[in-house]
């Protein structure tokens, strides 16, 4: 995994957005979700892998139950302090707008294909339960809650 995209499309000397580190956390398999008040709103979901969490942008509120299934576009991966970060990105600079941690915790991957599928069980404040990250179309997955 690599944070070159990310550091690419930041100003470190604009933004107190974390620095792009390749890391593993003590806890291992991080789980967050971060409500994004930028231009549009939309919940960022992140999912420690590799050192790094894997991101996507998720337009409507994440499903807390069975049925309900949200599109999840795939983003540049971020650094592992990011999970829990909260603040304002500078107007101007990408992605401006208030960052506040909506859910937080942890997650277990139960099953994968890498690249086009991963179902995971999630265990934090808002969300709980098996969800699936289904892959369908160039950066865009299918995000819901599984039957447990």
């Amino acid at each position: 995994m690599s944070l070159a995209q990310y550091k690419k499309k930041r100003k470190f000397s604009k933004t107190s957005e974390p620095k792009p580190v390749v890391k593993k956390s003590k806890a291992g398999n991080i789980y967050s979700i971060q409500e994004h008040h930028a231009r549009n709103l939309h919940w960022d979901l992140r999912l420690e892998k590799d050192g790094v969490l894997m991101s996507f942008a998720i337009p409507k509120k994440p499903p807390k139950k069975v049925g309900l299934k949200r599109l999840a576009v795939q983003t540049e991966d971020h650094p592992l302090d990011y999970a829990y970060w909260k603040g304002t990105i500078p107007k101007g600079e990408y992605g401006a707008g208030e960052v506040k941690v909506w859910d937080r915790g942890k997650y277990k991957m139960l099953d994968q294909k890498k690249g086009k599928k991963y179902i995971i069980d999630i265990k934090g404040k808002e969300l709980k339960g098996k969800y699936a990250l289904i892959k369908f179309r160039d950066k865009n997955w299918l995000f819901f809650k599984m039957k447990n």
